[in-house]
């Protein structure tokens, strides 16, 4: 039985819809909690999945656990090991490929499209590229496209969106996990952040209900067409 390992910064912000996927496919799934447990085991397992969080990548005299993060993750992606990245995910793995992370012009969150690249459109993103069809954003903090990194898609506000490197490695920014039916654990665990960039939490609310559902039917072929390629 192949293992997975998700890396998970805050409890809520976990596997959620990629779940049926990885339980189709027969994955061990295992949780590592950041700075709680040690992440050495992500170095080799089959899959590695690295979850979000509200801290940056970048943040690593604040929190010295993410030294140990990086030097996984930069060990996994010069082996060529399927590893996929999460919003803050994301951004480790575009900081363990050399690319700098920073704040934002603005906080993204909330509902809207991606614009797909044309390799995007060809990749197992292509199923998220209808406008009608958003995807849930949650970020303050951007990264510049790595070197030999493919960019996939972007949106108004944020440029490097998602990135493949290689076939093995796949960092979104956005959302694609995130479970409509659990939305209240983010909106209380993060209330904060949303009263700090004046968030409508009822409109979000809202929104979840409605572009949540379509998004999670399209969650599991997302996995399946990347797990594919390995």
């Amino acid at each position: 039985m192949s293992t997975a390992i998700a890396l998970r910064h805050i409890a809520f912000e976990d596997l959620g819809t990629l779940m049926p996927a990885l339980a189709a496919r027969r994955y061990d799934v295992r949780y590592l909690d950041a700075g709680v447990d040690d992440v050495r085991d992500i170095e080799t397992c089959d899959l590695a999945v690295i979850l979000g969080g509200p801290i940056g990548a970048y943040e690593e005299d604040r929190y010295p656990f993410l030294r140990d993060e990086m030097r996984v993750i930069e060990a996994r992606l010069a082996a060529g090991l399927p590893t996929l990245g999460i919003c803050l995910g994301a951004q480790l793995m575009a900081r363990a490929l050399g690319a700098r992370v920073y704040p934002g012009a603005q906080k993204e969150i909330g509902w809207s499209p991606l614009r797909l690249s044309a390799a995007g459109a060809r990749s197992s993103l292509g199923a998220l590229g209808n406008p009608s069809l958003p995807v849930l954003h949650w970020h303050g903090d951007t990264f510049d496209l790595p070197a030999e990194a493919e960019l996939l898609a972007s949106t108004e506000i944020t440029p490097n969106q998602a990135f493949a490197y290689g076939r093995h490695a796949l960092a979104l920014q956005f959302h694609i996990e995130a479970e409509p039916a659990k939305i209240e654990r983010w909106l209380i665990g993060h209330t904060m952040e949303l009263t700090a960039a004046g968030i409508d939490v009822a409109a979000l609310r809202r929104d979840t209900a409605t572009f949540g559902p379509p998004l999670q039917s399209l969650t599991a072929k997302v996995l399946d067409e990347w797990l594919n390629i390995h």
